[in-house]
Parts: structure tokens; C-alpha cells; sequence
């Protein structure tokens, strides 16, 4: 191959058509990934597949980029996301308390979700009200103090059809 004939703008070219092809593909996933999951409440394999030939990326690459953020879940969600603050001041003043009252009234784990889809239970190291310890959060509201008369307002308000917020 003779290096003064080569066309270097041309030959960039071509890998950078290659290349941003590929690319908006990539760019594409993300988004695409909220939506399904906006749709379904989860990422269920066959819309996966189903976008890994549409986009032409390997169903492996989808699963690597989705896995890596924590925010796109793989199974269904409960209708309430719960989640027990477990940093210090929490941990200090009963959280794991909390947690063990949920998980035994609802008979499930951390990170599970109850089989009528009430309820997937988390922890989270801080959700910054320190203040306010023991805390949980049910999807975006804050409760704060928990203790043992607060306790089954939460497991109520958890177990009502509509949001309900606990003094």
C-alpha cells in the first residue's frame, strides 16, 4: 500500500460515517430504555430483544448498558417503592427496626417486591434528612421519625390504594 496516495479524508470518513452511525444507535438506547421501562414499570426481556434487532446492537451490549444504571430494573415494581434510610443517624435511632417490621408484615426481602405488586422494598444510605430519623421514603415522599406509633400508620398508608401521607 503506497501511503502518499492514501486519501486521509476520505478514509476518516468512512470510520467516522461507521462510527456515528453506531453511535446514534448508542445515543438512542438510553432514552429508549426509559421509555420501555415507563411502559412496563420494568425492562422485560422480550421488549429487549425486540430493540436489540430494531437497533441492530447486540442484546448483550442493551443488557450492559441497562444493568449498569440503577434506575432500569429488570423485574416488575411495586406500585410503592419503599425505601429505609440505613445511614447512621437512621441506623442509630431504629431503622433496622423499621426494616425488619416491613419485611415481616409483607413477608418479603430487601429488594423484593410482594406478589400483587403493592410493594417493592429497598434500603438507601442516606436520603438526607438526618433530622427526621428513623426515615423511609414511599415513592417520593419523605417519613420521618418512625417509631412504634408511627410504625403502623406507615404499613396503612403503604397498604392504601392511594398515596396517603403519614404525619
Amino acid at each position: 500500500m503506497d501511503i502518499e496516495r492514501i486519501d486521509v479524508e476520505r478514509e476518516i470518513g468512512k470510520v467516522g460515517k461507521h462510527i456515528c452511525e453506531h453511535d446514534k444507535k448508542k445515543g438512542l438506547l438510553i432514552p429508549i430504555l426509559h421509555r420501555i421501562q415507563e411502559d412496563y414499570g420494568y425492562l422485560p426481556g422480550e421488549a429487549l430483544e425486540r430493540l436489540s434487532k430494531k437497533l441492530g446492537l447486540p442484546l448483550a451490549e442493551i443488557y450492559s448498558v441497562a444493568s449498569f444504571y440503577h434506575q432500569f430494573h429488570f423485574s416488575p415494581r411495586g406500585k410503592k417503592i419503599v425505601r429505609v434510610c440505613m445511614g447512621t443517624a437512621c441506623h442509630v435511632r431504629g431503622a433496622s427496626k423499621v426494616l425488619d417490621a416491613l419485611k415481616e408484615h409483607f413477608k418479603i426481602e430487601v429488594g423484593e417486591t410482594t406478589e400483587d405488586l403493592t410493594l417493592t422494598l429497598e434500603t438507601v444510605g442516606c436520603v438526607g434528612c438526618c433530622g427526621l430519623a428513623p426515615v423511609a421514603t414511599v415513592n417520593e415522599d419523605v417519613v420521618g421519625e418512625i417509631g412504634k406509633k408511627k410504625l403502623p400508620e406507615l404499613i396503612s398508608s403503604i397498604e392504601q390504594e392511594e398515596e396517603a401521607e403519614v404525619d
